[in-house]
């Protein structure tokens, strides 16, 4: 008898009962939906979390090398502006640069399409005009030798009255310490039968011949626009070069100072401007997008660009930076 109790205690407790196991597996199941749900939790916001880390540091840099060229533009040396400057770059070269039209030049998209902006001017290099000048305005110009000037630069040679634009196209410059502005090879070239110095003579010739009191300028022009960027996503353009991914939108208006007080009577768009030349401060907001969708729990997000509010077309984040930046040069 005993024998038999014994094996009746064990057969008794030899496994689970179809409820102990339906129960444990609910109780699993649980268990496992809680972690599941916190996984998704904690990866949702980190998600957003680097997104918003991404956004933040395209659209503080977008605006720093912004303002950085904003306040650069319109540089002419000591003249005032660029109404005082002959552009002798051939206007049939595909490197053509109308530099005289403006330092600050500016299209508007139309309602919340992108602007794009043009910024135009020289900086001083350090580079002079040395002895002997002329005799004529269409001989080469002396300057200081180890200039780091090169062949098919476009440059510009002011004094505080006048200036000329021209292409170098003398090799080796930078240590020749000449700069021949032959029509030459390159491109644009120089080509201008109207310039003052010599009209019909020479067609690659000086306004002027330049004295002491001249400096050599590097000249730039740097274009900003919104555009589809390599990895398909909206981007920051530099001179037609993705420069910044994930900014989605450039808007910029214009303050104008009508009455030469050094502040700005109001902010239009490009095509609202009366005279560029009168602008002195310019406003941006730029837009940054994340490159995730789903970041926003389901809610078309809502923010507002320069006063227009605008509704997200997706559940992608955005963040809008706008700053206000005066032209420095023109204050």
């Amino acid at each position: 008898m005993k024998e038999q109790a014994h094996i009746n205690r064990t057969s008794r407790q030899s496994g689970l009962t179809l409820i102990e196991l339906m129960i444990a597996m609910v109780i699993g199941l649980f268990l496992v939906g809680g972690v599941l749900q916190v996984f998704s939790s904690a990866r949702q916001t980190y998600r957003v979390h680097d997104a918003t880390s991404r956004m933040q540091e395209g659209g503080r840099m977008a605006l720093e090398v912004l303002a950085r060229d904003i306040r650069m533009a319109d540089f002419w040396g000591c003249a005032s502006n660029s109404i005082h400057m002959v552009n002798n770059l051939d206007t049939g070269g595909a490197g053509y640069v109308d530099f005289v039209t403006g330092g600050v030049v500016g299209t508007d998209g139309g309602g919340m399409s992108a602007d794009s902006i043009t910024l135009r001017g020289g900086f001083d290099a350090g580079i002079t005009v040395e002895p002997p000048y002329g005799p004529q305005a269409s001989a080469n110009i002396k300057v200081n030798k180890a200039s780091d000037l090169a062949q098919d630069d476009v440059v510009m040679v002011s004094d505080c009255t006048n200036g000329d634009i021209f292409q170098i196209t003398n090799a080796n410059p930078d240590g020749a310490g000449v700069l021949v502005h032959n029509t030459g090879s390159g491109d644009p070239g120089n080509y201008n039968a109207t310039n003052p110095g010599c009209p019909g003579a020479n067609a690659h010739c000086l306004s002027k011949v330049y004295g002491a009191d001249a400096k050599v300028l590097l000249t730039r022009e740097i274009i900003y626009n919104i555009g589809t960027g390599s990895e398909g996503e909206p981007a920051l353009f530099r001179n037609g070069a993705e420069f910044l991914d994930g900014i989605e939108n450039l808007q910029i208006l214009y303050g104008e100072d009508t009455n030469g007080s050094g502040t700005p009577n109001y902010f239009v768009p490009a095509d609202q401007v009366t005279d560029m030349e009168s602008v002195i401060s310019i406003r941006l907001a730029v837009v940054t997008r994340s490159a995730d969708d789903f970041l926003t729990g389901g809610i078309a997000q809502n923010y507002n660009v320069l006063g227009t509010n605008v509704v997200a077309p997706d559940q992608r984040l955005r963040q809008v930076y706008t700053s206000t930046i005066a032209v420095r040069n023109r204050l």
